[in-house]
């Protein structure tokens, strides 16, 4: 009897061990780049605003009546996307960023409705993801009108769906590799639109410095995010009227 308590005091000891050591790792996040979502604070084009699970940025000037939830790479904080959707935000569109479950995206499990309830009266909603938040999004789509991966894509197959897709990459991206992009390419509708942006590396479709595993991009953050941002505002564009029947 007393063997028997030992061991299973000694597996509920290792048990809470790796709880705690996870829950360390899960909570040690890439921070964004302050100075850089500074500059989109004092944009008086876009309002940035905590609510609570998400980020909120809406425009200040006219809205286009479409919508982004916006999922973030495994362990980046959500304001590291702020710089990447500035722009895509002034023009109009309203992006949402959430904060996933244990700063990972597989771990959240709430509907895009959560999300999508801080802005109702959006009637087109996209979903995208970065990285690991892509792979998430992938497995939302069918909720959306819309799917956005920035150096991501899928795992399940959605190569039979309607919706519209925009892929932007990154030449120079060390994670997710054109390699392995390129390999998913098939679980996507032939109507896709992929775009890559050459010279750009994983760490440039967010504002967080470098990650461990990427290359070294071949251009400047700048020119990459003005270039990823064109991208995404062409494709907002394009993106079909909402409806309730998805």
């Amino acid at each position: 009897m007393n063997r028997a308590l030992r061991v299973t005091a000694w597996v509920v000891a290792v048990v809470v061990l790796l709880a705690v050591v996870f829950l360390v790792y899960a909570n040690i996040v890439m921070q964004g780049t302050r100075s850089a979502a500074l500059q989109v604070w004092r944009d008086d084009r876009v309002s940035v605003r905590d609510a609570g699970d998400s980020v909120v940025m809406t425009p200040t000037g006219q809205p286009d009546d479409k919508g982004i939830v916006f999922i973030p790479g495994a362990k980046v904080d959500p304001y590291a996307y702020l710089a990447t959707f500035r722009q895509v935000v002034a023009s109009g569109t309203t992006v949402v960023i959430t904060k996933p479950t244990l700063n990972l995206a597989f771990f959240d499990t709430r509907p895009l409705s959560t999300f999508e309830a801080h802005a109702p009266t959006i009637r087109t909603w996209a979903v995208g993801g970065h990285s690991l938040g892509g792979v998430r999004a992938c497995q939302l789509a069918k909720d959306a009108d819309g799917l956005l991966l920035l150096g991501s894509y899928c795992a399940n197959d959605i190569s039979r769906s309607y919706i519209q897709v925009l892929s932007v990459s990154g030449s120079r991206d060390g994670l997710s590799t054109p390699a392995k992009v390129e390999a998913a390419r098939h679980l996507l509708p032939s109507t896709a639109t992929m775009v890559e942006v050459q010279g750009a590396n994983h760490a440039d479709f967010g504002a967080y410095g470098d990650q461990p595993g990427d290359r070294t991009a071949t251009i400047s953050r700048g020119d990459a995010r003005a270039q990823i941002s064109a991208a995404i505002e062409r494709w907002v564009r394009v993106l079909p009227p909402g409806t309730d029947l998805r």
